[in-house]
């Protein structure tokens, strides 16, 4: 069987969000595939198999933590769409059945992959208690990001202050299912990106994740409320660092960004 690690959101190795992709003829059981994430020790590893003809989508996709099997995963769906096209596996757009319904991908000529995920919906919550001294910094506003992110979503004050968090990790954990996407707008207007994001989810095992598309998921439609644009680009300020490009669409986001393929082997096992 064959393995590969891709970086996703970028198109330079050694940067963006890595992930493991393994295309397979049926998934096995449970165990296995969390022994393999768990070796495997990026954010995610997708595992994918083809569906018979006929089906509501062509590949099925699961995608797993070093811990744990989560409900949605952009950069590991990326990363799988990447691997189909460049492999030949599969050309022209794919739908994949996921726990998160119904996903697709559609590869572009220059390998730009969008992908079409469901528009998360955000609600406004207090600020929890205690939050802002586990992340190191003041919280302007607080949202809750829905069932399929599970995080919970926070506005600081400016660009500058998201790079420079240092959070406590395990404080950070009671807050939410997932974890904390910390925010704020791009600094310089004129930038290549519009907002500025970091991902921290202790919960499944991440402490920081390098960039997380189903995060932009709730990121899109809360900037583009707020700039007064449908099309945004997001920098995920992360030490690997990557972009995603945003447009919503009402109850659909899509997300796009390039990747790169830097490892591909045998599984023995």
């Amino acid at each position: 069987m064959r393995i590969r690690i891709v970086d996703a959101f970028t198109d330079r190795p050694f940067t963006g969000n890595p992930a493991g992709v393994m295309l397979l003829d049926a998934f096995p059981d449970d165990s296995w595939l969390q022994n393999v994430a768990l070796e495997v020790n990026h954010a995610e590893t997708a595992f994918a198999h083809p569906l018979p003809e006929g089906e509501e989508a062509d590949w099925a996709l699961r995608w797993f933590t070093p811990v744990t099997e989560v409900a949605m995963c952009g950069h590991a769906t990326l990363a799988t769409a990447h691997v189909l096209h460049t492999t030949g596996a599969r050309k022209g757009p794919v739908r994949f059945a996921t726990r998160s319904g119904v996903l697709v991908a559609e590869t572009a000529e220059d390998g730009t992959v969008t992908l079409d995920f469901p528009t998360a919906p955000l609600t406004a919550v207090d600020v929890p208690v205690g939050v802002a001294e586990a992340l190191g910094a003041p919280v302007m506003a607080a949202f809750d990001t829905g069932p399929f992110v599970g995080d919970l979503l926070v506005e600081l004050a400016d660009e500058r202050t998201v790079r420079a968090l240092r959070p406590d990790h395990k404080a950070l954990r009671t807050y939410s299912e997932r974890g904390i996407i910390a925010t704020a707008r791009a600094e310089e207007p004129a930038s290549e990106h519009d907002f500025v994001s970091r991902c921290f989810f202790p919960n499944v095992g991440i402490d920081e994740d390098a960039v997380t598309g189903s995060a932009h998921t709730a990121l899109a439609p809360y900037w583009s409320q707020r700039l007064g644009r449908a099309a945004l680009t997001g920098l995920q300020a992360s030490p690997r660092s990557g972009l995603v490009r945003t447009e919503v669409r009402g109850a659909r986001t899509l997300l796009s960004g390039r990747a790169v393929t830097v490892v591909e082997g045998e599984l023995l096992v």
